[in-house]
This record gives C-alpha cells, sequence and structure tokens, in this order.
C-alpha cells in the first residue's frame, strides 16, 4: 500500500493563511484509509522536510495559494517536481518556508541520506482574502475549508490520489505550489 502523508501549512496568526492548517485539522476528525497521515505543520517547513525523509509516496500540502481568483476558490497543483531557482541550497527561514522551498530542502536532505522525496506532489490550495496579521480565516475562507476536507477525501479515492475536479477547484498540472 502506498503511504500519503496530507500536510496543513500556514501561519494562523496571519487571516487566512491558517487554511492548511484548519483544513488538517478538520481532516483529522474524519475517517482516512489507514495508509494516509494528516500533520499540521503550520510554519515548520524544515520539520516537513525531515519528516518526508520517512518515505511517503503521496505528499498532498494544503495552504493557502494567491493565484488571482475569488477568495475561497479551491485548487488542485500538481507539482511537476522543476527546481524553481536552480541547484542552489534553499534560505531556510523557519517561519516563512514556502511549499518549494519545503521540496528543494527535501530534494538536499535526500541527496545528502540516500532517500526517496515522495513521487507524487499534490497542492491543495485556497485563494485567500488576506493575510494580514490577525487570528481566524474570513468568511469566504472559512466556507471553502469544509469543501477542501471533500476535495482531499476525493483525491483520497482509490489509493493513489489523482486531481478532480470540484465545483469551486481547479485542476492545474503546473509546476507552481503557492
Amino acid at each position: 500500500m502506498t503511504r500519503t502523508l496530507v500536510a496543513g501549512i500556514g501561519n494562523i496568526f496571519l487571516g487566512d493563511d491558517g487554511f492548511g492548517v484548519e483544513t488538517a485539522r478538520r481532516l483529522t476528525a474524519r475517517e482516512l484509509p489507514d495508509h494516509v497521515e494528516v500533520v499540521d505543520v503550520g510554519v515548520r517547513g524544515v520539520h516537513l522536510a525531515y519528516q518526508l525523509l520517512d518515505g511517503y509516496d503521496t505528499l498532498v500540502l494544503v495552504d493557502a495559494t494567491e493565484r488571482g481568483e475569488a477568495p475561497g476558490t479551491l485548487y488542485v497543483i500538481e507539482h511537476d517536481g522543476r527546481p524553481v531557482a536552480g541547484d542552489a541550497v534553499p534560505a531556510i527561514d523557519g517561519h516563512r518556508m514556502t511549499p518549494d522551498t519545503v521540496l528543494a530542502l527535501l530534494d538536499t536532505l535526500c541527496a545528502g541520506t540516500g532517500g526517496q522525496p515522495p513521487g507524487r506532489v499534490l497542492v491543495v490550495g485556497c485563494e485567500p482574502a488576506s493575510t494580514d496579521e490577525g487570528i481566524g480565516l474570513s468568511p469566504q475562507v472559512s466556507e471553502a475549508v469544509p469543501q477542501a476536507v471533500r476535495l482531499i477525501e476525493e483525491l483520497l479515492e482509490g489509493g493513489t490520489p489523482a486531481p478532480v475536479r470540484a465545483p469551486t477547484a481547479e485542476a492545474s498540472t503546473g509546476g507552481e505550489t503557492g
């Protein structure tokens, strides 16, 4: 059986940036397949990179994702594995690591340890209304959280996550992760 890690990332002190954390919290209350692990990573991107060394076939990142659509719009983005800024070692800022930075760090760690990164990386993103300082999600993003939970459950059906289209989701195969 394949191993899948669903990781909610974001900063709950920056409004809608807490989308991934809240979605992961709600997913932990759901009955998911045994091969799926859900974690609230928050702002601990370095921790996530090290956890991925434990060997996961698929990674589903859940994060606020700005792509210019209406707040609350959900996206499914398949990361194509291309490095974003060449082969340089990523700058590590433990509190502001983007998904691309986490994946670049993971590649560096795998090269040093002989580990393997996940074969597939999906991002379930939500267009934020505001990432200004403050606790709590905007009404639009708060309403998108249960839809994101259902979308992730659909992605996890059948053992191998695959992009699907939901009423408020955009399926994309672009290389962007957030």
